[in-house]
C-alpha cells in the first residue's frame, strides 16, 4: 500500500516544526506518512511510530537554548517600545514568516539590541502572547518578562491588486497610476493580459487555469513586496478564494497592510457597452464560453480597501484615489 502524503501550507509547516521540537503534540499534524513542503519535497515521514524529519533543522531545539536566563517571548511583526531587560533572552515567535522576509533585519536590531541572544521558533506570531508561559518553560528556567511592544508595521513593499470585470477600466488605471509613479519607487507592472503571454503561456480560461494564473501572479507580487518593491496586479481575477489566497501570501511576505484590494466597481452594462475587445459580442453570440459576467460569476469582494467605478469618476480621480490611499500613514 503506497504511504499517505500530505502537502503542507506554511500554517502546517509550522505546526509540522512545533511537533518535531516537542512544542506541540504528534496528533496536530494530520493523519500521513510522508508530509512534503508546498514544492513536493518530502520533509518528514513517521517511522515505527516517530516523526522524523528529512532536512536540516531550521530552528534551535528547547534542549540547545536551555538557560536559567529571564525570557522575554515576542511575536515577529513587533518590536520593543523601549529598552530590554539587560541579560533577557528573547523568544521570537516566527512561525509561517519567511526566511528571507525584508523585515527581519529590522527585527533583529530591535530585539538584538540588549538581549542575551534572540531564539527564533516556529510558533506563529499570533499565538506568542496566549503561549508566552508555556513557551518561556520549555526554554528557560528563568522568569517570563513582559515588555511593552509596538506594531513594526507594513515594510517598504506593497501589492496594488485591481480586479473587476472585462472593460471594468483596470487596466487603464493601473498603466496610469504606474506612469504617474515612475522614477519614484520600483515598480513592477503584471497586467493580465501580458502575464498570460509570458508567466501563464499555455494556460486556457477554464476556472482551474485562471485559478493557476492568478495564483501565479500572487506569488510573483510577494515576491516583490518581499523585497520592497510596489507590484502592480491587474488581472480579473473573479474568484474571492483565490483573491484571498493571494492577500495572505503578500501579507505573509510584507506584513499585514502590505496588500491593497482595488475593486473597479464598474457595472457590467458599461463594461459591455464599451466591449473594447469584442469578447462580449462573441460570449453573448456563444462563439466563447466561461467568460466571466455572462456566463461565469464574478464574485464582488467584500474586502476591497478601495472601490471605484470608472463610470462615474474620471481617470485622473480614479489614479489620485488610489496614490492617496497609498500615500496614508
Amino acid at each position: 500500500m503506497p504511504d499517505l502524503a500530505v502537502t503542507l501550507d506554511p500554517a502546517m509547516s509550522a505546526v509540522l516544526d512545533q511537533v518535531l521540537l516537542g512544542l506541540l503534540p504528534a496528533d496536530a499534524l494530520p493523519a500521513a506518512d510522508v508530509f512534503l513542503d508546498e514544492e513536493g519535497a518530502p520533509v518528514a515521514r513517521r517511522e515505527a511510530g516517530r516523526l522524523v524529519a528529512l532536512r536540516p533543522a531550521r530552528w534551535p531545539a528547547p534542549a540547545e537554548v536551555r538557560t536559567d536566563k529571564p525570557v522575554v517571548v515576542a511575536g515577529a511583526g513587533e518590536i520593543p517600545a523601549g529598552d530590554l531587560p539587560t541579560g533577557a533572552v528573547v523568544l521570537l515567535a516566527a512561525g509561517g514568516i519567511r526566511i528571507d522576509d525584508a523585515r527581519w533585519p529590522a527585527w533583529a536590531a530591535a530585539w538584538s539590541h540588549g538581549a542575551a541572544s534572540v531564539v527564533q521558533m516556529p510558533v506563529p506570531p499570533a499565538d506568542a502572547a496566549t503561549r508566552a508561559a508555556e513557551l518561556a518553560a520549555a526554554y528557560s528556567s528563568g522568569p517570563l518578562l513582559e515588555v511593552d511592544t509596538v506594531a513594526h508595521g507594513v515594510g517598504a513593499g506593497r501589492t496594488l491588486f485591481f480586479t473587476g470585470l472585462s472593460g471594468s477600466g483596470k487596466s487603464t488605471v493601473a498603466r496610469t497610476l504606474v506612469e504617474r509613479l515612475a522614477g519614484s519607487r520600483t515598480i513592477t507592472l503584471l497586467d493580465g493580459d501580458v502575464v498570460r503571454t509570458h508567466l501563464s503561456k499555455g494556460l486556457g480560461f477554464s476556472a482551474a487555469d485562471r485559478d493557476t494564473n492568478i495564483r501565479r501572479i500572487g506569488w510573483v507580487a510577494a515576491e516583490v513586496t518581499k523585497h520592497g518593491g510596489l507590484a502592480v496586479c491587474a488581472p480579473i481575477a473573479p474568484y474571492d478564494e483565490t483573491r484571498r489566497w493571494v492577500r495572505e501570501r503578500v501579507e505573509a511576505a510584507g506584513g499585514p497592510g502590505a496588500f491593497v484590494l482595488v475593486w473597479i466597481s464598474t457595472p457590467l452594462e458599461v463594461c459591455e457597452a464599451r466591449d473594447v475587445k469584442g469578447l462580449y459580442a462573441k460570449a453573448r453570440a456563444g462563439e466563447i464560453t466561461g467568460f466571466t459576467g455572462i456566463d461565469d460569476p464574478y464574485e464582488a469582494p467584500a474586502d476591497a480597501e478601495l472601490v471605484i467605478d470608472t463610470s462615474l469618476v474620471s481617470l485622473d480621480d480614479a489614479v489620485d484615489r488610489v496614490i492617496a490611499f497609498l500615500e496614508q500613514p
